[in-house]
This record gives C-alpha cells, structure tokens and sequence, in this order.
C-alpha cells in the first residue's frame, strides 16, 4: 500500500513491490495474479484504514455542515501525516494514466465518486432532519465539498502545511451558507 501510494499506480514496478512485501516477482503473481489485482486490494486496505475515520466523521456528526468539516479535517491530518506518504492515495495515484491504464484510472474515479455520494447521502440526511434547507442542491453540496477534498490531497502532496489546509477547510466551510442554499 505505501508503495503504491508514493509513487501512485505508474510510477509503481513490480520489483518495488516484490522487494517491499519481502518476496520474489513470481509469488507477488502467484498470490495476486498482476499489479493491477495488487493494486485494487492496497486501495481497500487503504479505505479500510484511512477511510474509516472518515466515515465515522459523516456519519457521527451532529448536523451535516459539522460531519463535512470533521471528515475533511480528518482528511487533511492524513494527508499531513509525517508516518505515511503525503496526500491521499486515491487522489494522487490518479493524476496521470496510460490509456492501457484505463481501467485502474476507471476504479480509481469511481472510489472518488463513492466518496463524494457519502457526502450526498450525509447532505440528505441534513435535509431530512432539517439541519439544511429543503431547497438544498445535496448533489452540487456534495461535489463541492468533494473537490475541496481532492485538492486538500493535491496541496498536501505538493508539501502544504496542516496549518495551510486548515485555513483552506477554513474558507470552504466559510461558503456552506452559500453552497447549501
């Protein structure tokens, strides 16, 4: 997993990832068949372990405006952590592909998607119980907020400061009355 999200899915040989899980090329296509299928079990090891306390953020929050910004200031404490590869592993294994890449580029843009509809659904539930307006675009809501997130992850790569993507969490939530309306 911290292979690939170093050097995101291109940038990632085979060799790396033998010589990182300690074992020959032959048993890494053995126990996975090709980088590809490796690839797509370091991305759910990495939901599993960094997207968790998001989810917990969206679905614990007191009202959705509050749930966005924890799972985002959640998000950018990741990204910053000085134990792991900066930036999110999704976000920056995704910025450049080969078209014989195509289907990992595919699966990555799903996973973003998935995780702008858990923002959609989290805006829903605000709707629902009435901490946003009736009239509110959960969708629009979702995909801003969404966007932020993915360029918290690029800023983060780039070697931006927690201190930075707080004051960028900062001014988008400042817009939630403008965005949630």
């Amino acid at each position: 997993m911290r292979v690939f999200w170093t050097c995101g899915y291109e940038g990632t040989s085979v060799s790396e990832l033998a010589q990182a899980m300690g074992i020959n090329k032959p048993s890494l296509y053995a126990a996975f068949g090709c980088k590809e299928a490796l690839f797509r079990e370091a991305i759910e090891l990495y939901e599993q372990e960094e997207g968790a306390p998001v989810g917990e953020a969206l679905d614990q929050g007191r009202t959705a405006r509050s749930a966005i910004e924890t799972a985002l200031r959640v998000n950018a404490r990741s990204f910053t952590n000085p134990d792991n590869p900066r930036g999110c592993m999704v976000v920056v294994s995704a910025l450049a592909g080969a078209p014989e890449n195509n289907p990992v580029c595919s699966f990555l843009a799903d996973n973003r998607r998935e995780s702008e509809e858990n923002f959609r659904r989290r805006v829903l539930r605000g709707i629902e119980e009435g901490d946003v307006p009736r009239g509110a675009d959960a969708a629009r809501v979702a995909a801003f907020y969404a966007t932020v997130m993915n360029g918290l992850a690029i800023q983060a790569r780039d070697g931006a400061t927690m201190e930075r993507l707080e004051r960028l969490i900062d001014s988008a939530m400042a817009a939630w009355e403008a965005v949630a309306s």
